[in-house]
């Protein structure tokens, strides 16, 4: 790789990382509903347009909280569109660092540790990345749910601390669950967590294959090869151990999808 091309790939990246920051929320604002103007006035927002749907009662959110729920859903959007985007040229970078390391043969030790430095960096940059890109899709499948935690994250009002406190009572009294708009709540939750179980298991299906391919590659190296060799066995071992932990995520997702309800009231209790 040319070094203009190594400079481009990296003033891409930083000026992707200086999007996910400062554009999705103006990203967001575009389309009905507009946007809002700093996080403190969304909050408020949020709050009260959930005691007011929740006093309603009804199914349907109120047009005050689909508002709310529709520009999450686009900021979420932008923040997935543009992670991905990141991790495309993370992976890319990455690559061919690696590639270089294995290819520096008559640089100096000095230089092959800056290679191996910024290679680990940029790997777990994409990491990162990965779940970035996976936490703001399962936010796209289900904003309503992703939204709970800026109810129960600071010193709420009268009002929603006695909403918050309903809500909580019914859920801990399983005979007490017949409201819709709690409903609406359990269901979303419950969405919420099958979306990342369903994100996760493809995660996972993609670091075995990776697992495979590395130590597959590992046993094919030549024994007098030793830092190709080591390279695709710490990939070998990164990606398996990574496979582990995203089955991890997979199972207590599926598990929380299955029975919603203790965990949505968890939640609420500022367990998140």
């Amino acid at each position: 790789m040319s070094s203009r091309a190594l400079a481009a790939l990296l003033a891409l990246a930083t000026a992707l990382v200086a999007a996910f920051v400062v554009a999705p929320r103006y990203l967001a604002a575009i389309g009905s509903g507009g946007g809002f103007a700093d996080q403190r006035h969304f909050v408020e927002a949020l709050s009260k347009a959930f005691v007011e749907h929740w006093r309603s009662g009804g199914r349907d959110l109120s047009p005050d909280l689909a508002r709310v729920v529709d520009y999450w859903i686009r900021y979420h959007l932008a923040k997935a569109v543009i992670a991905a985007l990141l991790l495309s040229v993370l992976v890319t970078l990455g690559v061919h660092l690696w590639k270089e390391f294995l290819r520096a043969h008559g640089l100096g030790a000095g230089k092959r540790v800056a290679l191996a430095s910024t290679g680990v960096l940029v790997t777990m940059l994409a990491l990162v990345s990965l779940a970035t890109v996976m936490a703001n899709v399962q936010g796209v499948v289900a904003p309503y749910s992703s939204l709970f935690p800026m109810l129960t994250g600071g010193a709420p009002d009268h009002e929603l601390a006695d909403t918050l406190e309903q809500v909580r009572r019914r859920l801990a009294d399983s005979r007490d669950q017949t409201q819709p708009a709690l409903d609406v709540m359990i269901s979303d939750f419950a969405r919420y967590h099958v979306a990342m179980a369903v994100i996760a298991a493809i995660v996972v299906i993609v670091l075995i294959g990776m697992t495979a391919v590395s130590w597959k590659r590992f046993s094919r190296t030549n024994s007098s090869d030793r830092r190709t060799r080591r390279v695709w066995r710490s990939f070998g071992v990164l990606s398996a151990m990574l496979s582990l932990a995203v089955i991890v995520v997979v199972a207590a997702n599926a598990t929380t999808a299955a029975d919603p309800e203790p965990a949505l009231l968890a939640a609420f209790e500022g367990g998140w």
